[in-house]
């Protein structure tokens, strides 16, 4: 087991650095604001946690990335901004979600709310929902969990075909499963920085997903057609609880944020950023809220 652990000093740096258009920005900040953002420099604040790796299966163990401070990302040629022109986050809903149409027009108005909410100035579309056959991605069943997924590389050629002109991105949303390879067991989602688009799947934030009865396992083998959908008519949709809710929508925050640092072969999760797992993702959210009352009421 190893824990990334990082010091005042290079949280500091990688916030803040010596650039000096950086800090003369980071000097205009209220004084609240500096208050919050001096949490961020504290070790063991909520902000930016140790890192325990249990295994050399972790993400950060196996798939090793360079590591990116702020002022990388804000001189990134390559780094995705809104405009006057292009000020629209589009989501688009593949596949079931709940398990009633009542359930999943409520869903995407809390998923689209969320977001306006977050990103302030930017108006959020929910795209009619379409079955997975539109899309003409490949699907298999996982040889581990038995469930159905869908291909995260087919869904963004899918997505890259309907993102308007006056898109700031498109993000795919679906609550079956992902797959970006043969060779790969899963995939929560992905995205591309030079396209604006991005898929990513509510399933793994389903709380019985992993357990032994999952209602989304196909009970027999089956062997399946390349072009026949029909497996997916019925196919299981978790409950839209208010778990799932939350976790959704801190997830599909948090893809439109990383879709600046993707790259197309997956999610960025260097110590200093990336996708969380779902139970990480679902505390830390109370922890920020403590934080941000705290900080407001002194």
């Amino acid at each position: 087991m190893k824990v990334i652990k990082h010091s005042e000093e290079a949280l500091k740096m990688a916030l803040i650095s010596k650039d000096v258009k950086l800090v003369s920005l980071y000097e205009k900040f209220e004084p609240k604001e500096k208050l919050l953002l001096s949490q961020a420099f504290q070790p063991d604040s909520v902000l930016f946690k140790p890192i325990t790796l249990h295994s050399e299966s972790d993400w950060i163990s196996s798939h090793p990335e360079p590591t990116q401070d702020f002022a990388q990302f804000y001189h990134d040629p390559h780094r995705n901004i809104p405009s006057p022109q292009k000020n629209r986050i589009y989501i688009q809903p593949i596949g079931s979600f709940g398990d009633s149409r009542v359930s999943t027009d409520i869903y995407m108005k809390w998923l689209k709310d969320y977001c306006e909410a977050f990103y302030y100035g930017l108006t959020v579309r929910i795209l009619e929902p379409v079955p997975v056959s539109h899309t003409s991605c490949a699907f298999r069943v996982n040889e581990y969990t038995h469930n159905l997924q869908i291909h995260a590389g087919h869904l963004l050629n899918y997505l890259k075909k309907k993102k308007s002109k006056d898109a700031f991105c498109i993000v795919g949303v679906t609550m079956i499963d992902l797959y970006p390879k043969d060779s790969w067991n899963f995939v929560f989602g992905q995205a591309s920085l030079t396209e604006g688009m991005g898929i990513f799947s509510f399933a793994r934030y389903d709380s019985n997903f992993y357990s032994a009865n999952y209602k989304g396992k196909l009970k027999t083998a089956k062997k399946l057609l390349p072009a026949d959908y029909s497996v997916f008519d019925g196919y299981y949709t978790p409950e839209i609880t208010s778990k799932l809710l939350l976790r959704s929508c801190k997830a599909l925050k948090r893809w439109i944020e990383e879709e600046v640092n993707e790259t197309e072969e997956g999610i960025s999760n260097s110590p200093l950023s990336g996708l969380q797992k779902p139970v990480e993702a679902f505390k830390e959210s109370c922890d920020w809220i403590d934080k941000c009352l705290d900080i407001l009421q002194k």
